[in-house]
Formats: C-alpha cells, structure tokens, sequence
C-alpha cells in the first residue's frame, strides 16, 4: 500500500509543508546568491529521473563562473566560493528540490539523481537505480554521503530500491537531519565535490561534468 499509494501522500504532505515553512529561508537564501554569485540564483541540468527519464533539476548555485585564458571553465575546486561551499555544507542548496517532490519529479527518499552522462556507464544491476524516484536524500547519503565509493553507494541505493517502506524513509529523513546538523561527508578526499562516475564507459571531457554534482 506504501509503495502504490502511500509514498507519494507522504510526499507531498511533507514537502508542501516544508515549503511553507522554509519559503522565508528560502528567499532569504535567493537574494544572498544573487549578492555573491551572480544573476542566475538557480543552477539548473538535466538529470535522469523514474525509468531514466530526464527532468531539469533545480538548486541553488553554489559556484561562480569562471573560465581560463582559453574560455575553458575551471575546475569545480577555483569556482566553488567560501559562501557555496556554505550552502552545500547545510545542505541550503538543496531547498529548491522539494518542487520537484511537490510535482512528482523526485519523491523526499530514493537514490540522488546523477549526471544523464553516467547513464551509458552503469551495469544492468546498476540501472535499476532508477527504478523508483529520486530522491532528496537517501540510504548513501545517511551512510557516507560523498565520502563513500561509487560502488558502495550504488549498493546501498539498491538496497533501498528491494526494500523501502514508510518505516526506512522516516529513518533515513531522522539521519538525514542529524547529518546536515553535523555538516559532515559533503566533499570526497582529494576532491572539491566528488570524483567522476567512469563505469566502464569511454572517458568524456572533464569539463563536460564539473557542474554542480
């Protein structure tokens, strides 16, 4: 009944909620990227979503833009400023997802939604990631979040995907709130965000990535 039903009321009961509450945070948020980043206060891209099917996510940006002599785009480490690396530590740049949960994009709990370039890379197994919803947060990311191996965190989505219930999802948004309080696992060691997804995949450019993971 959870899964059929009962998933989606949780959904928007919460996030509709959330959203009337934190719309004040929200704004406040806003105005504070368009002091330190610029115009465009959302970051938007195309991620793959239930079945694969792609939806344009929505956060708020947390880099600046900034490109070399060439016009190439620096690496994720020189665009990522000292307020960015703020919002991503409390997790503020999330905030605007809960309309995707409002609009059925993404539901609150599910594995997070990865780059559409990984697609081509996962195994058969893998792929079935997206056979339920993205979500907010997640079983990785309340088990390591960022710090964590891709294949770990491919485990544990799995995982969630055989056996998520109304029961797991209320565990996972307890730990979810105990670890943005604790503001830990947001960046992976050597990296400013996380190391590239290769799968068995040929490589693509560097920069064709480095974009808000």
């Amino acid at each position: 009944m959870y899964r059929r039903y009962g998933k989606r009321l949780f959904d928007l009961a919460v996030s509709l909620t959330l959203v009337v509450l934190l719309l004040p945070v929200m704004l406040l948020v806003a105005i504070l990227v368009r002091l330190f980043l610029g115009c465009d206060v959302l970051f938007r891209q195309e991620r793959p979503g239930l079945n694969g099917n792609t939806f344009t996510l929505l956060k708020f940006r947390t880099m600046r833009d900034a490109y070399d002599a060439s016009g190439r785009l620096l690496s994720d480490g020189e665009r990522l400023t000292p307020f960015g690396r703020f919002l991503r530590s409390t997790s503020l740049d999330e905030l605007p997802e809960l309309i995707h949960v409002i609009k059925g994009e993404m539901s609150l709990v599910g594995p997070r939604p990865l780059l559409v370039a990984y697609l081509d890379r996962y195994t058969l197994e893998q792929r079935r990631r997206h056979d339920v919803l993205p979500g907010i947060t997640g079983l990785a990311q309340v088990n390591g979040r960022n710090a964590i191996s891709w294949d770990a965190r491919f485990a544990l989505d799995l995982w969630y995907v055989e056996h998520y219930s109304l029961w797991l999802d209320l565990q996972i948004l307890q730990k979810t709130a105990l670890k943005v309080l604790q503001r830990t696992d947001i960046t992976q060691a050597g990296h400013a965000t996380v190391e590239e997804f290769c799968g068995h995949a040929p490589q693509i450019r560097g920069d064709e990535l480095r974009s808000e993971p």
